[in-house]
């Protein structure tokens, strides 16, 4: 009996201790929803901690209408959605050569690829910027696809190529006694295996396009083009800032990735354990 009152105390004071971290961790989103909704007689004035008063929901048309977020979010949906696409697309496909295929320098091409997760992002800014301005390519969303696809396919073949190797070769010798040839196995036996890999990859791809500054400020000019982080940042006026719109703008920009998460939050967990232990 000892044991159990033990046992239904711990878990408890687990409970109590996981409750305290869930508030922590929420209360950054929620201030920046209610400072999102104050002015800056409000802000500056004492109240930045406290519920607004009044309640300013005009942030939010000024920053959809007046300050274009709406073309902003626009406009990083589809880069960051294009980036994910094709990075998905090339990464499974190399990953899949790379880990079932017979060939003598799957290992060397592996080494190869991780090797471009050590060149520094900031490295290849000017040499990007000087090769795009030859080919035409500024001020178009290509300028910021074909980077943020190739920092992020290193990072997701390697991913990919551990998962790949964990299946059993008897799933594609099945497949080939039943008919499929190489693009049918591919397709319909082995993406569906590694579907947790798959979100993973598609998580960091996403942070990483969703948040990323330095690329789409420098090969980004036009207004109509701006992605999110470059829109807001724009917001901030040289003499005087109106910091509500752009709580307002930081909201709409967090939303998407909340959304985003709890469709493949499912998917992380299994992704993580099980390249821990199939690994």
């Amino acid at each position: 009996m000892k044991r159990v009152k033990h046992l239904e105390i711990g878990k408890k004071f687990v409970f109590l201790i996981l409750c305290a971290y869930a508030v922590i961790q929420i209360f950054p989103l929620f201030w920046l929803i209610m400072f999102s909704l104050k002015d800056n007689t409000q802000i500056f004035g004492g109240n930045i901690l406290g519920l607004p008063s009044p309640w300013v929901f005009e942030n939010y048309w000024v920053t959809i209408g007046g300050a274009k977020v709406g073309s902003y979010l626009i406009n990083s949906v589809i880069v960051t959605g294009l980036t994910i696409i094709i990075t998905i697309v090339v990464s499974s496909m190399a990953s899949y050569a790379i880990a079932r295929l017979k060939w003598g320098l799957s290992n060397a091409y592996l080494l190869f690829i991780t090797m471009g997760m050590m060149i520094p992002v900031h490295a290849s800014l000017l040499p990007l910027f000087l090769n795009f301005s030859k080919m035409g390519i500024l001020n178009t969303r290509l300028s910021l696809i074909l980077p943020y696809v190739g920092f992020a396919i290193p990072l997701a073949i390697n991913v990919l190529t551990i998962f790949f190797k964990t299946i059993p070769s008897e799933l594609e010798e099945a497949a080939v006694i039943d008919g499929c040839n190489i693009y049918q196995t591919f397709v319909n036996i082995m993406l569906p295996m590694v579907k947790p890999a798959l979100a993973t990859v598609s998580i960091f791809t996403y942070l990483t396009a969703w948040n990323e500054l330095m690329f789409a400020n420098t090969f980004i000019n036009k207004a109509d083009l701006k992605t999110l982080t470059v829109g807001i940042m724009s917001m901030v006026g040289e003499y005087a800032t109106s910091w509500g719109p752009i709580g307002a703008g930081l909201v709409v920009a967090t939303v998407p990735s909340i959304i985003g998460y709890m469709f493949v939050s499912a998917k992380l967990p299994e992704a993580m354990s099980a390249g821990a232990v199939k690994g």
